[in-house]
């Protein structure tokens, strides 16, 4: 994984100390958290007594690899201030806000998957940043050959699952992605399969992976089989055919337990198919998801050990990682998933995610009197600022003074 961008006649390296230092500057004052750097440092717990609990889970907010991404987006700029044409594949990472930081500083959004026309507006001398997701091999494809500078943010971990999935498809093993087909760390990751010549199909759900299972047990119905996965299989793909040997992959921020689940079913399915002696020739399995992830996700299953009255996720609403995040909290206690602390009207109203109708919904009467309890989360692609701004107005509801639970210093009050 390099920090150095391709042009001619050599490499420009991204991450020189000076350029880093200023990259560094900017993103603390966009992005950084006294207050919640805070709170950290006393235990994760800042109490009011009588009157308000903020719990943060232990581990929230950015990982190395969007920290990563965005410094190298900061860097780009740097080192080709405008009027340099850059140009980001989709979004640098999901949430709101920090794409708006990316596109105030100039950087012009493409399609995640550009079309001909989008295409044809490159050449030599732009700069083109591909996202913390990555790109499908034809996309990097067609930049490349417009002789743009590439900036690739591509999160390590992510390429560990290319990895895996380009050696399934070499050794003629069909990729199984525990993923949701539409996701563009999905759809690049599937597109390394069909680069090496070889197939993908991908489960979202356990009733997903319930139907291939049962297929590989009984076969059945080819035709309203491909019709229920349409969109998630690779050109060519054959069930009777490429169901025979399989290789388990993920996208990096399902729910692990999920993940494993889906192992486990493949698993049996095929042991119960060819015999557990000859379950080496059939059946794979890799261990691909995101450490950050899955601290995350650990952090906050430990937090929801705690006594509270609700549950804050942070984040942006087409973040996959965050969106787990707030399936966890809702098979517990109400939780609410807002993109910001605008979001939270009113002690009377919130304005929240519904995973289930992926829509923005309204909750009245979400913020009950008296002494709470309240946690408060984030994925790994929200900034400190949010969870901050998050703090702040739930003090603002409760009408508590912020220097009755932080230092004066902290506040700039003198």
């Amino acid at each position: 994984m390099s920090d150095s961008t391709s042009i001619k006649g050599g490499k420009i390296n991204l991450r020189r100390p000076d350029v880093m230092k200023e990259v560094q500057a900017e993103v603390v004052t966009h992005y950084r958290s006294q207050l919640v750097e805070y709170i950290r440092s006393i235990g994760n717990r800042l109490h009011v007594p009588g009157r308000l609990t903020i719990r943060l889970a232990k581990q929230f907010g950015f990982c190395y690899g969007v920290e990563r991404a965005i410094d190298l987006a900061y860097a780009a700029r740097k080192v080709y201030p405008l009027p340099k044409r850059i140009f980001l594949l989709g979004e640098i990472i999901h949430n709101p806000e920090v794409n708006e930081q990316i596109d105030a500083m100039g950087i012009k959004a493409l399609s995640s998957r550009p079309n001909e026309a989008e295409l044809a507006q490159l050449n030599e001398q732009d700069v083109v940043i591909i996202p913390a997701f990555g790109t499908e091999v034809h996309t990097r494809s067609a930049i490349k050959e417009r002789g743009c500078v590439m900036v690739d943010t591509t999160c390590g971990d992510v390429m560990s699952v290319w990895k895996r999935v380009k050696q399934y498809s070499r050794d003629g093993v069909t990729s199984i992605i525990h993923g949701k087909a539409w996701h563009e760390e999905t759809k690049a990751t599937s597109s390394q399969a069909t680069a090496s010549r070889g197939h993908y199909l991908v489960a979202f759900t356990l009733d997903e992976t319930d139907s291939i299972c049962d297929y590989i047990l009984h076969g059945g119905d080819k035709a309203a089989f491909l019709e229920q996965f349409k969109g998630a299989y690779s050109e060519g793909f054959d069930p009777d055919v490429h169901l025979k040997t399989i290789g388990v992959a993920n996208q990096t921020t399902m729910l692990r337990g999920e993940t494993e689940e889906v192992q486990n079913r493949l698993r049996k399915a095929m042991i119960e198919r060819y015999g557990q002696d000859k379950i080496g020739e059939h059946f794979r399995v890799f261990d691909t998801i995101c450490s950050a992830t899955q601290d995350r996700q650990d952090a906050l299953q430990g937090l929801l050990q705690e006594p509270m009255d609700l549950l804050l996720v942070v984040g942006g609403y087409n973040s996959s990682n965050t969106s787990h995040l707030a399936e966890m909290g809702e098979t517990v206690l109400p939780t609410y998933f807002i993109k910001n602390a605008q979001k939270m009207a009113s002690i009377e109203r919130i304005h929240h995610f519904n995973q289930h109708e992926q829509v923005e919904v309204h909750t009245d009467h979400w913020l009950p009197p008296g002494d709470l309890t309240i946690g408060i989360t984030a994925g790994a692609s929200c900034p400190n600022n949010l969870i901050e701004d998050t703090i702040r107005r739930l003090f603002a509801l409760k009408s508590i003074a912020l220097e009755d639970a932080f230092p004066r210093e902290l506040l700039n009050l003198g």
